[in-house]
């Protein structure tokens, strides 16, 4: 153990609270993260690209307003990961991709600002899916990230890198991005909290787009509590996102605080277990319900038969999304460009870019999207897609009105290893089946971790979904569970994690 094992350690709650009262300052925070990334990260691979001097800046910024007196906020010098899809003025966002490698965007994202103004100390860019298309983190340009449990196994996906980085205590809290899954999933197979906002409850300016309908912006952490904090800070209208809403922050960290779930109806849908569930993940779910029936909940069994589709609607509406998105890559305006020597044509030099630049599940999914828009396929793949969305949509709404939350397996199985399916598509897309219809019909949840699988010791996680613009729910019975498990079991993070 080194000298910062102790800071490391600390929750986000915690180290803010130290920093506030002076017992640490922002830059010894700091420091000890960096030192742990320069430790570790070379087996881990989470990071795609740490900026020292930039976190160590504004380190100096907190405790020099500490100095002043002036008023901390509740994450003030508090050390993050940002996910390599958001924009980050002077340093690198190449969203895992070699077409905009070594691009350095001139300005924030609104996600990167609200950081920057809290005081969050960013500490760099994390590794990722290109373009968060994948559910492993083996898409990424730059080579995959492993799992901190065992690092022959994946951290999961898109957001891989920041779901590592909070499993290997580089840093306490992350930011992810959820289109299909990629904030939960990886918290699942890593032990750690990730949230799915409702869409539009986090800005998506600046966030490069993969699937403008479905992708939506969420913090990542080791405890419900420092998601709550973050999630608090990142949150709320923005006039740059047309998609934003405009409303209230639902009270998180009230709800983080104040965790219980005595009275609450909890719905457990019948189409999320069956064949493909591994039986280490349906054991511990069903410790997790009997634990929620301990604290006091009501368990109210569900039935939402178009959850059967939402695997096949959401790879028709994503693909279709992403190849009217990415058409905006074309080597001519920013970012990568190859064939440029004067005897290409535009439109050669743009094939030719794309051809370097993109790798082979973007130009999977840019083709079956580009398949399903075309003439004479709209109607009968994407409008058809639409539907069952619609479908899925009202599933909820029906469910809402007798439960207050659902709950589920965050996936079927735990982490596998890296490059078991790699060349088989519909296993890899089927790690994201309980996480899919969130984000087709656009409400929140979470994944926190509930035990390890009896049959490899790895971590499984737990979800739960509630309606949009009720995200308080989420921490309140998140919260709950956690300490109900953190009480039983002990936290399975914290406790049994292997040092790397």
């Amino acid at each position: 153990m080194t000298d910062h094992s102790s800071i490391i350690r600390l929750t986000a709650a915690e180290t803010a609270a130290n920093i506030a009262s002076g017992v640490l300052t922002a830059v010894e925070v700091t420091e000890a993260h960096l030192a742990r990334i320069e430790e570790v990260d070379a087996k881990v691979h989470a990071f795609l690209h740490v900026d020292r001097e930039g976190a160590l800046a504004q380190a100096r910024a907190v405790d020099a307003k500490r100095a002043r007196g002036e008023q901390l906020g509740p994450l003030a010098g508090v050390p993050l990961a940002l996910k390599d899809i958001f924009t980050t003025e002077g340093i690198p966002t190449t969203v895992g991709s070699k077409i905009l490698e070594g691009w350095i965007p001139p300005y924030d994202a609104t996600v990167t600002k609200r950081l920057k103004a809290a005081d969050v100390v960013i500490l760099g860019k994390t590794n990722m899916d290109e373009f968060a298309m994948g559910s492993s983190t083996e898409n990424s340009a730059y080579g995959p990230t492993g799992n901190p449990w065992d690092l022959t196994k994946i951290p999961g996906g898109s957001g891989g890198g920041s779901s590592a980085a909070l499993a290997s205590f580089q840093a306490p809290l992350a930011i992810g991005t959820d289109t299909g899954g990629s904030i939960r999933q990886p918290a699942a197979v890593t032990g750690t909290v990730g949230v799915k906002p409702t869409y539009g409850a986090v800005s998506r300016y600046g966030m490069v787009a993969f699937s403008s309908s479905l992708d939506q912006g969420g913090p990542c952490a080791r405890t419900v509590l420092d998601a709550a904090l973050l999630h608090e800070v990142i949150a709320g209208h923005d006039p740059l996102d047309s998609t934003s809403i405009d409303a209230p922050v639902p009270p998180v960290v009230e709800a983080a605080r104040n965790g219980s779930v005595q009275g609450m109806r909890v719905g457990v849908v019948k189409q999320f277990r069956g064949e493909g569930y591994q039986a280490g993940v349906i054991q511990r779910f069903d410790e997790a319900v009997a634990v929620l029936k301990e604290l006091g909940a009501e368990i109210v069994e569900l039935d939402c038969p178009s959850f059967d589709l939402a695997l096949s609607a959401y790879y028709l509406i994503a693909p279709s999304e992403c190849s009217s998105n990415l058409a905006r890559f074309d080597g001519l305006r920013y970012g990568l460009r190859v064939g440029d020597d004067g005897t290409h044509s535009a439109e050669e030099v743009t094939s030719i870019t794309r051809e370097a630049g993109f790798g082979p599940e973007v130009k999977r999914r840019i083709m079956l999207g580009t398949y399903a828009l075309s003439s004479g396929y709209y109607d009968a793949y994407y409008g058809s897609a639409q539907k069952v969305r619609t479908l899925i949509t009202r599933d909820f709404e029906k469910s809402f009105e007798s439960v207050d939350v659902i709950v589920s397996p965050t996936t079927p199985t735990t982490a596998f290893p890296i490059g078991e399916r790699a060349d088989d598509p519909m296993a890899m897309y089927l790690a994201d089946l309980c996480t899919i219809p969130t984000n087709l019909a656009g409400n929140s949840a979470m994944s926190l971790p509930c035990g390890l699988a009896p049959e490899d010791g790895l971590p499984v996680g737990l979800q739960i979904i509630a309606p949009a613009l009720k995200d308080d729910r989420l921490y309140k019975v998140g919260a709950a569970v956690e300490a109900a498990f953190v009480e039983k079991w002990g936290h399975p993070l914290l406790e049994e994690a292997p040092s790397l």
